[in-house]
């Protein structure tokens, strides 16, 4: 007998977010994986939901519509009742950014007239009011994102953002427009509608208003945000008898041996986790313009790195300093610079799995994508949600890899020595 249609079908423009959004559906019970690209319909087989992480965040328009559009492929092989677009709660984007671009794909496909963008991410401070971001206390384009080497924040009226990228009329959920009940939030949604709007920003600056937001979107074919909002899907499932009992997580198996940090995010909390992983591990820094200029020295870092990694966890990060991620910029442009880095990190992995390593923790989305694309993984399982930047994530098949997708702004100061501690014997 076919299989139902997947009650979500999550399209992720990186490898971090599509993590959080599936250890937020594992952690409610929901039979669920993270797939890349190189998915099969195999690989979708008794879920509940499946996201399709995508190294698109920060691609070109066209680029990122041929990726979201190899995506929808792998979702249309079960169906699925919603597709939810994941994005960053920073909403990283730039005039010509692809979060438009994509979202039109989606919702012509879809035959979508009306959806949402609810970014906010309240549990870290990351909120929407009047249509304008804020990061904590600050406007987004007051805070250190304003300084993002790739997607700077300048501008934090989402509706003006969002607007520069569609040709389609965008208009705004407002705060109020959430307190009321349901009916009269769907009569906000009605008379947007009627105006003209085809995408709304969503102000969400509690978990409460995330929460009368998704009670009002969860019957829609698609929206888009934050998997915040999106964590609130499994309860209203349950109660129209969509879902069953929750299931037990999968028991994703604990393998041995050291694992190997690599780190690609320029945030100042990956170099400060960085820093203080190094008082006890050891860390390469690569330089990049010296490692563009001198490709032997990967090589001998790599000799050094197997005979470290006999003795435990070691890390490599590639210009890791602001200092650095400028000089590269300038010698080799911003997409440059971060289309170099994530090749050597690639080339990294390559090196370190073929060598035996089988546990990595990777810092940043774009980071993240380049790697798992580097070792061709497919599907993976993962663990419940414990908070952001905490999931594993182990690879299905005979040969398994564990990963910790490590988001480049979020974590503890010590996250980084957690997510290598010593796993025991594997199963």
């Amino acid at each position: 007998m076919d299989e139902q249609p997947l009650l979500l079908g999550g399209v992720s423009d990186d490898f971090t977010g599509g993590l959080e959004l599936a250890s937020m559906m594992a952690r409610d019970g929901l039979r669920t994986r993270l797939l890349t690209r190189l998915a099969k319909p195999a690989d979708l087989r008794d879920l509940d939901v499946a996201v399709v992480a995508l190294k698109s965040r920060v691609a070109p328009a066209a680029k990122a519509v041929r990726d979201f559009a190899k995506a929808m492929e792998i979702i249309a092989s079960r169906g699925a009742r919603q597709v939810f677009f994941k994005y960053c709660a920073t909403f990283d984007s730039t005039p010509r950014g692809n979060i438009g671009p994509c979202a039109d794909y989606l919702a012509d496909r879809l035959g979508a007239d009306f959806t949402g963008f609810c970014p906010a991410f309240p549990d870290v401070e990351r909120k929407v009011y009047r249509g304008h971001l804020f990061w904590a206390d600050q406007l987004i384009s007051d805070s250190p994102k304003r300084l993002d080497p790739l997607t700077p924040m300048r501008d934090p009226n989402l509706v003006r953002v969002l607007q520069a990228q569609t040709r389609h009329k965008v208009g705004l959920i407002r705060h109020e427009e959430l307190q009321g009940e349901l009916s009269a939030r769907h009569a906000a949604v009605a008379n947007l509608r009627s105006a003209g709007v085809r995408y709304a920003i969503c102000d969400a600056i509690s978990n409460d208003d995330l929460k009368r937001m998704a009670e009002l979107c969860v019957d829609w074919p698609l929206m888009t945000g934050g998997s915040s909002v999106a964590e609130y899907y499994p309860g209203l499932w349950r109660a129209r008898g969509l879902a069953g009992a929750p299931k037990p997580p999968v028991d994703l198996r604990p393998l041995a041996g050291p694992a190997v940090v690599l780190a690609g995010s320029c945030a100042e909390q990956t170099a400060a986790q960085i820093a203080h992983f190094g008082k006890s591990h050891p860390v390469h820094a690569i330089d990049l313009p010296e490692a563009v200029a001198k490709p032997d020295l990967i090589d001998r870092a790599l000799d050094q790195a197997r005979r470290q990694l006999a003795q435990g966890s070691i890390a490599f990060a590639v210009s890791a300093s602001p200092e650095a991620v400028i000089a590269a910029q300038k010698r080799f442009g911003r997409q440059g610079a971060a289309r170099r880095a994530e090749q050597i990190l690639g080339r990294l992995a390559r090196a370190l799995h073929a060598h035996g390593v089988r546990r990595f923790v990777i810092a940043g989305g774009e980071t993240s994508g380049a790697v798992l694309e580097a070792l061709e993984v497919r599907a993976m399982d993962i663990s419940p949600y414990l908070g952001p930047g905490t999931a594993r994530a182990v690879t299905c098949g005979a040969d398994p890899i564990s990963f910790h997708l490590k988001p480049g702004k979020l974590g503890s100061m010590d996250m980084l020595d957690q997510a290598t501690a010593d796993q025991g014997k594997a199963a």
